[in-house]
Formats: structure tokens, sequence, C-alpha cells
């Protein structure tokens, strides 16, 4: 498994260009940021209109990979918003979202707006205030310019490729982001997370079984997400996760690497069924903990069964 700077995110050879447009970059976060922080409040109003007497309204929570991995009315919702804001904002590019489909395809150097419209979705359902709107823009087979919006809590992350990557709240100022100056594997706060098919969330479990000695402590908060921002503002040493799809990981990965962070990614047209490996860990135990991801055999793809 090799990790990679935060100059070169996504530097595994792909079948994309390896040196993406950055002039727009700007352009591109400024997008990114306005299409999270109003979904974000869309998701925010919506929540207690859903919910708001215990059970939710009738229809709004159904099933997607397995009885246990809802999908609901606000997520369809919200994606449709980031859809039509787009539209009206950015006619001429893509869209790739978790509820509404779509592909990198066609010209490499097009900009594809990659949405994840809920990501934390059972913690959204269950009103644990643990779950973002991800929007990345990808050119050239990488993020260039991505934002999360935290929504129970009023935050937006934010980057841009070579633009560092921020932290804002209404109204205050934009805080750079660092990832922990740490370099014992020991002290390390691990953030991760489980698939919610049976066979692959075993062997994460196992996995996390042979991790948990050698760390000082998994934290699982149900959003990818915002784990890798938290990787990015030091309040995770790292993140490792299988089986996301790139959704999942377009901003939050770019968040990450901006404010410092070593990383291994998947191809982004992997899809999240092969299982393959997302790590975003800070710099300093960078080397130390790939190395004890591979002795451990947690570099292996756990593909869906």
């Amino acid at each position: 498994m090799g990790l990679v700077p935060e100059s070169d995110l996504n530097s595994t050879p792909l079948k994309y260009s390896d040196n993406p447009d950055t002039s727009d970059v700007a352009e591109l976060r400024r997008v990114a940021v306005h299409l999270a922080e109003t979904a974000a409040d869309h998701v925010r109003a919506r929540r207690p209109e859903v919910f708001g007497s215990g059970a939710p309204v009738d229809d709004a929570v159904q099933s997607k990979s397995t009885p246990t991995d809802p999908v609901t009315i606000v997520d369809t919702e919200t994606e449709q918003l980031i859809r039509k804001l787009l539209a009206d904002l950015r006619p001429g590019d893509l869209v790739v979202g978790e509820e509404d489909g779509g592909s990198l395809s066609g010209d490499p150097d097009h900009v594809h707006w990659v949405v994840d419209p809920i990501d934390g979705t059972v913690n959204f359902v269950y009103g644990i205030p643990a779950y973002s709107v991800s929007v990345a823009a990808v050119r050239g087979g990488r993020s260039v310019a991505g934002a999360v919006a935290d929504v129970a809590h009023g935050v937006t992350y934010s980057a841009g490729l070579g633009q560092g990557a921020h932290r804002a709240t209404p109204g205050g100022e934009p805080i750079p982001l660092r990832c922990n100056e740490i370099d014992s594997v020991s002290m390390a706060l691990v953030a991760t997370g489980f698939a919610y098919a049976t066979p692959r969330r075993t062997r994460q479990g196992e996995l996390v079984a042979q991790l948990l000695p050698y760390i000082r402590d998994i934290r699982r908060i149900g959003s990818a997400a915002l784990d890798l921002c938290m990787v990015a503002e030091g309040r995770a040493d790292a993140h490792y996760e299988h089986g996301l799809n790139l959704w999942d990981w377009a901003a939050g990965a770019l968040i990450a690497a901006e404010a410092g962070a070593q990383l291994s990614l998947p191809a982004p047209e992997s899809p999240g069924s092969a299982g393959e490996l997302v790590v975003a860990v800070a710099p300093g135990i960078a080397p130390e903990f790939t190395g004890l991801l591979e002795q451990l055999g947690v570099t292996t793809p756990i593909p869906a069964q």
C-alpha cells in the first residue's frame, strides 16, 4: 500500500489525465461550498418535519443494499436539490450521486460533481448529530475542490487543490486546517467504519480487534466524510475503511490531503463493492501506520459477498 503526499492526491496511475486544469479551482471550491451549505440547510430543516414525532412519516425510510442500510426521502430530495442548483449554475457539468447515479465518463477534463446528499444516514434517522453533505468537483480523475457540511453543527470544511483546507462557521473567519503532529502509532486515535453486509462487516470487526492493541483507541462516528475532516482538523490521527464509494471520500480526502495527511485511495471508478481500502493518516505516523496495516492484513480488499 502506497501513501501519497498532499501535493499529489490520487497519484496512483489512472486512465485519467495526471495534470488536471486547476486554473478555476477557487471558483469550483466556492460552488462546492454553496452547494453543500444550501443542501445542509435543507437537511436541517427537513429532519424535524420527517422525524419530529419520533416515528418517521409514511414511506420516509426505505432499505438499500441490506435491511439495515437506509435511504430516506430527505436523501433523495437533497440530491435532487443539488442537481437542480448545478443545472442552473454550471449547466455543462456532469453529476455523480449516491442516489441518482452517474459515472466518470466522457471527456476526462470535464468537471464531474460527486455528491453524497447525506453521509451518515443512519445517524440522521436516529438523530445522532454526525451526518454531512459532501460535494466534490472531480477533473482528470482527481478531486480539485470539495466541501463537507457538518449539518448538525453548522460547520463547513472545504479545500481546493493547492489552496489548503479550512473550517468555517456562519459569520466566522475560515480557520486553516492541519493534521496533528504525532510521531507514534501507539498514541494514535483512529477512525473507521463498517459495512452493512454481514461477511464484510465480520472481517472488519476481526481486523479492528487486531489493530486495537497497537493504537490509542478507535472511533466509529458513522460518516466517512466527517472522519476524513476529523483527520484534517486533528480530531483524529488516521482514518481507514474498506468498501467506500467515490461519493464517500471525494471531498473529505481532498480536505485531509490539503491539511497535510498522507492518503491511499482506490481509483475513482472503483466501486465500493470491490472493497478496496481508503486511508488518511497524519504524516508523522504515516510509515509506521502503513506498515502496521500491511502487517495485520488490513490492506487486503474485502469484496462484497
